[in-house]
């Protein structure tokens, strides 16, 4: 069974604006939610995705640039860079080209940041990953990190 990382507490001004997402969630749906998301962060793309077995299938992605041309829809897991979020409980790199956790990976130095988290259904049952990914270098400010790791833990009761 997935155990999640625990999250810290939070800013009043962050719990806000998870009612606000959970909100947009609830009457809007997934993809109003991830572009909310998407628009607290410097990151081009975030995105859900299911695994199943040894694939993760897009549930849903957002596009800053409003271009969708990334090929994304399903990726191998060992090809991923979600395949660490779902190992550790967590996946963070501002600059994959210097991360050492990365040499020898197919993307290193491509998908230049990743942020990314398991997601698991009340049950504990694991349903795939939610992520903020770009080409380009990102830096996430430690707020934004532990408000995604309530977000993670939210989420999946709208999947």
């Amino acid at each position: 069974m997935f155990q999640p990382v625990a999250a810290r507490p939070l800013p009043n001004a962050v719990n806000s604006s998870l009612s606000e997402f959970e909100n947009l969630l609830s009457t809007a749906g997934l993809h109003a939610g991830l572009t909310f998301l998407n628009g607290r962060v410097p990151h081009r793309f975030t995105a859900v995705y299911r695994l199943d077995q040894l694939m993760l299938h897009m549930v849903d992605m957002v596009d800053k640039d409003g271009l969708n041309d990334m090929k994304l829809e399903a990726v191998p897991l060992g090809d991923s860079f979600c395949q660490f979020a779902l190992r550790d409980g967590s996946f963070l790199t501002t600059r994959s080209a210097d991360d050492p956790r990365l040499d020898g990976h197919p993307y290193q130095g491509v998908m230049e940041s990743y942020i990314g988290l398991p997601l698991a259904r009340a049950d504990g049952e694991l349903f795939g990953t939610f992520c903020h990914f770009d080409l380009a270098g990102r830096p996430v400010h430690d707020d934004e990190y532990a408000f995604l790791t309530q977000v993670a833990a939210v989420l999946p009761r709208y999947l």
